[in-house]
């Protein structure tokens, strides 16, 4: 008996253009693996400046994704769950920071937080905060860019959800907190954990908000890809040996939770 399953045989021409793509992705990290510092790789990442900004990464981009969770799991629920006016025009400026210009988006911030900008200016009369040129600052440059990864994996994960399981628990009588710790959360994990990725390698990797919005400030404000261009000035071999680290550091966390992010 002939199988009514459609024919699995990939076009020819698929597999010369998915070569493509691979190589697309590839050749740049062989490059960088090709000029790395190799005689000197443990002077360059052992610096004090690289730890420095090493740790300054990984401190701005875990709390910017953390804030992108928090801030973006309600945000995804409304757009996925509840009708309302304006919720097109709600999701073109959720996903604006992704098309814009990275320091558009730094001169957007300087308007908004900087210290004349329309609310940095009030935060500076009322408390005498300043966030320009702060390690909040590129938290808040991180948080900006990364927050639209988090709300789209969120809104996706909760229009895939089958809400007839939510409906049954609550009609057994549990409450809507109770629904949302038993049910909705474990059935999103998968997508949680990827908005939580995205979102962190995201932030991660941001320069121009970061560099426009908080300055490149050692200690303070510059971060690994600041770092690495600070080097490409003086340095490039160290600038290359730096930038391995930073991809390194994104790949084992990206590895790390593959059973949840590419599920």
């Amino acid at each position: 008996m002939a199988s009514s399953r459609p024919s699995s045989r990939t076009p020819a021409a698929w597999i010369p253009l998915a070569a493509i793509g691979i190589a697309l992705v590839a050749l740049p990290m062989i490059g960088l693996l090709l000029r790395a510092p190799w005689s000197r790789i443990g002077e360059v990442l052992g610096g004090e400046a690289a730890l420095t900004a090493l740790r300054l990464s990984l401190v701005v981009a875990t709390a910017a994704s953390v804030l992108s969770l928090v801030t973006g799991f309600p945000l995804a629920w409304l757009l996925a769950r509840r009708p309302f006016a304006g919720k097109t025009l709600v999701r073109a400026l959720v996903v604006m920071p992704l098309v814009m210009p990275p320091v558009v988006a730094g001169v957007g911030l300087l308007a908004a937080f900087g210290r004349r900008g329309v609310v940095g200016s009030l935060l500076d009369q009322w408390f005498g905060l300043q966030l320009t040129f702060t390690t909040g600052a590129a938290v808040l440059a991180a948080w900006f860019v990364s927050f639209p990864l988090a709300v789209l994996a969120l809104e996706a994960g909760l229009r895939g959800l089958d809400e007839r399981l939510e409906d049954a628990a609550s009609t057994l009588g549990a409450s809507r907190g109770y629904v949302l710790r038993r049910i909705t959360l474990p059935l999103l994990a998968p997508q949680i954990a990827a908005a939580a990725v995205l979102s962190w390698a995201r932030a991660l990797g941001e320069f121009g908000a970061t560099i426009t919005f908080a300055g490149n400030l050692r200690g303070r404000t510059q971060t690994l890809p600041l770092a690495v261009f600070e080097r490409l000035q003086t340095d490039p071999d160290a600038a290359f040996g730096l930038s391995l680290l930073l991809i390194a550091v994104a790949f084992v966390v990206i590895f790390g939770l593959r059973g949840r992010f590419l599920r």
